[in-house]
């Protein structure tokens, strides 16, 4: 009992440890950019500067919002620039506990996971801001000035940075599905109906309310839940054969153990 608890305190502690590294990281790259916080702020806002009408500003309504908004900005950049060494930090603690087959599963999807939200977020930077921006100016009646506090654009920005990088997971999330065998590739394509609407809601639930972003948000989550498929069939459909040919050993060597302790115990009483 003493030493179950040894262990459980001492895995406490380590994820103490873990956790202040990846904050101290946070915080050391935090500070090495605080700097250039409107600078950055600047870059993060210029997807809506370059689609503003001439004489189009941004404003900020809030009397501290001139100075925390870029203050914001500036920690979300740093936690980005730190997230392989925290999702390392995170790695490393989890890691111990899994088994062979597991981690040969789990370190690839994770890799792709972070490769695959950064690639979600690029696109709703570089593709969805400037068309979805330019489209709504557009409309905007003569005679009024468009400006954007930059609070609300923040908010926005950070809520499409999140829907278009959870939208980029689809492949990682049917391909665990399929591996773990909770639902089939047989089973996936015929759902695929009802996982298009679904899309379209998605897009309509965390997009601005017009016909287009809900597209760019919509088209890709079927597209990536399509590649999401063909990957489930490249790679299997299932991970317990493999739980199975990484225990078989282990039960052998028991079943072996089991043997020999039994006939000492024969031998053992035949001598007495």
């Amino acid at each position: 009992m003493e030493g179950a608890q040894e262990s459980f305190i001492s895995h406490l502690v380590e994820l103490r440890d873990r956790l202040i590294r990846a904050l101290l990281a946070v915080l050391v790259v935090f500070f090495g950019l605080v700097n250039w916080a409107r600078d950055i702020y600047t870059l993060l806002a210029a997807p809506m500067l370059a689609a503003l009408p001439e004489g189009g500003q941004m404003i900020a309504t809030d009397v501290s919002g001139a100075f925390f908004v870029p203050i914001k900005v500036t920690m979300m950049v740093a936690f980005l620039f730190t997230l392989p060494y925290v999702l390392y930090q995170a790695w490393s603690f989890v890691a111990p506990g899994l088994y062979t087959h597991e981690k040969k599963l789990a370190l690839p999807l994770l890799v792709a996971s972070v490769l695959l939200f950064f690639i979600g977020m690029s696109f709703a930077y570089f593709v969805v801001f400037p068309t979805v921006f330019t489209f709504i100016n557009k409309f905007a009646p003569e005679g009024v000035a468009v400006m954007t506090d930059i609070d609300k654009y923040l908010s926005f920005v950070l809520t499409t940075f999140l829907a278009f990088g959870v939208t980029f997971e689809v492949p990682v999330v049917v391909i665990v599905l399929v591996r773990v065998g909770l639902v089939s590739v047989a089973k996936l394509k015929e759902i695929r109906p009802y996982v298009i609407v679904g899309a379209f809601i998605v897009g309509a639930i965390f997009t601005p309310p017009d016909v287009l972003s809900q597209f760019m948000l919509a088209v890709p989550m079927w597209l990536l839940y399509e590649l999401g498929i063909v990957l489930a069939q490249m790679i299997g459909t299932s991970t317990r054969a493999d739980a199975d040919a990484y225990c078989a050993p282990d039960t052998k060597a028991m079943d072996a153990e089991l043997d020999r302790a039994e006939a000492e115990s024969a031998r053992n009483r035949e001598s007495n």
